[in-house]
């Protein structure tokens, strides 16, 4: 189950602190023995990237098959169909399992751009999930990364499931509308942010692992010069990796600290965690360092 250890291994890399998991497709196997050895082989991989396997909730469905009898009777109850049940058993372990997670609403407040529209008569509207602080009508933010310059420009409306919020906090998934911005200027991989929180930069030291050829990684190493793509955020963005003085070449399972230099400028901080990714796999994840340009 390659697909499961990279999700697994992700998670713990961008510090995900719970998991809950959902083994879909049971309807298609008819031993139970066969269920209970893949949902014991899922709670070793929990355990071996350092989350508790033995406690972490195993709910067994098809998802398929609960959305075909919602479908069928948008009505259904629980206790009136096993497949619809077996999601709400999910949705009571994620409440039960999942704390509610503190709201990092103190400091500065950041955005990173998901999506952007543009609503007639009104303006540009850019959405995604706030990071960190607050945001409310009035308030001067900048758009920062991808482009050359950093750009302020005001906020005149936030909205939340087609809502209008007098302000949006940490946590919440909000459209944000923004003063005199086209729709051509902000793009997905951009962060809203307060003016001076934030600044972009294209060369940064790092801390990474690089993934093992068992873990969906890489089958051979690599040298200085290497370009894969970097995923900070809700951006990716190419990047010249530099190996360290004495460092000829990384091989996969290795930890390694170098030096990044990417093809345009990102919203960078200490602290942010990354995933290095080639061919539409994840070969590595790492934190940045220290800034360096």
């Amino acid at each position: 189950m390659p697909q499961t250890r990279e999700h697994i291994l992700l998670a713990r890399q961008v510090g995900v602190p719970y998991i809950v998991v959902f083994m879909n497709k049971v309807d298609m196997v008819d031993d139970p023995e066969l269920l209970d050895l893949v949902e014991m082989e899922v709670r070793d991989l929990l355990n071996q990237y350092e989350f508790p396997g033995d406690e972490v909730p195993v709910i067994r469905g098809s998802a398929l098959l609960a959305l075909e009898q919602m479908h069928k009777n948008p009505q259904t109850k629980r206790g009136e169909n096993e497949w619809v049940d077996r999601i709400w058993e999910l949705l009571d372990a994620i409440d039960e399992y999942i704390p509610t997670p503190v709201r990092d609403v103190d400091k500065p407040f950041l955005m990173p751009v998901e999506d952007v529209f543009t609503i007639t008569g009104r303006g540009t509207v850019a959405t995604g999930r706030i990071e960190r602080g607050k945001v409310k009508v009035g308030d001067e933010v900048e758009i920062v990364g991808l482009a050359p310059e950093t750009r302020k420009t005001v906020v005149t409306g936030v909205e939340m499931h087609r809502k209008t919020l007098q302000e949006g906090i940490a946590g919440d998934n909000v459209g944000v509308l923004l003063r005199g911005v086209s729709r051509e200027e902000v793009e997905r991989g951009q962060v809203l942010a307060k003016p001076g929180s934030i600044t972009p930069h294209t060369k940064f030291e790092a801390s990474v692992y690089v993934l093992k050829k068992e873990e969906g990684g890489r089958h051979t190493g690599f040298f200085t010069g290497y370009r894969p793509q970097f995923y900070f955020r809700t951006t990716d963005v190419t990047g010249v990796v530099e190996l360290p003085q004495g460092v000829e070449m990384v091989m996969p399972g290795d930890n390694v600290t170098f030096t990044v230099e990417l093809i345009k400028p990102v919203a960078l901080e200490e602290g942010l965690r990354f995933a290095i990714r080639e061919g539409g796999r994840t070969v590595g994840a790492g934190v940045v360092t220290k800034i360096l340009e």
